[in-house]
């Protein structure tokens, strides 16, 4: 799924962050509200990992993410 797929549904997708993602707070998921560079900065900070690692972790789970509404 695209990011502007992934925005534009964030409602229905910030569950799977917070699947994939626990660490992360309610707040800052829905600060994110879509933002690839948000997330990927959040996903770094908060585990400690290099913005490689993050932004390798963000792209994977993009491309599982399931918004519910046929692609």
């Amino acid at each position: 799924m695209n990011w502007d797929q992934i925005a534009g549904n964030w409602k229905s997708v910030k569950g799977q962050v917070k699947e994939t993602w626990g660490d992360l707070t309610d707040d800052e998921i829905d600060r994110i509200d879509g933002q690839r560079d948000q997330l990927v900065g959040h996903v770094q900070n908060r585990y400690g990992l290099a913005k490689e690692d993050a932004e390798r972790q963000v792209d994977d789970w993009s491309r599982n993410v399931h918004t519910g509404r046929p692609a």
